[in-house]
């Protein structure tokens, strides 16, 4: 499976139901109401993407590092630099 098949597969089976889902990957919790960040068995922070993306803190920064190395401008800078080397 592709991850875009396995996040259509758990949107299906989770719609309309309450689940708690433990993920390493911050797509799979992207669309939840509610996301908990942990750090050593204490909750750091609480909220939804758009908020906890607003606060900028931990959540924050491990979304926009994960995320930068697979954005389409990173992609093509690498394919340039691979092409002129």
């Amino acid at each position: 499976f592709t991850e875009s098949q396995i996040q259509a597969a758990l949107q299906l089976i989770l719609k309309q139901r309450t689940s708690i889902v433990i993920a390493h990957r911050l797509s799979t919790v992207k669309a939840a109401d509610r996301i908990l960040v942990l750090e050593r068995g204490r909750i750091i922070e609480e909220g939804s993407h758009d908020s906890l993306m607003a606060r900028g803190g931990h959540y924050a920064a491990l979304y926009e590092t994960y995320f930068r190395h697979q954005s389409l401008e990173f992609l093509e800078s690498r394919r340039r630099s691979a092409e002129t080397a």
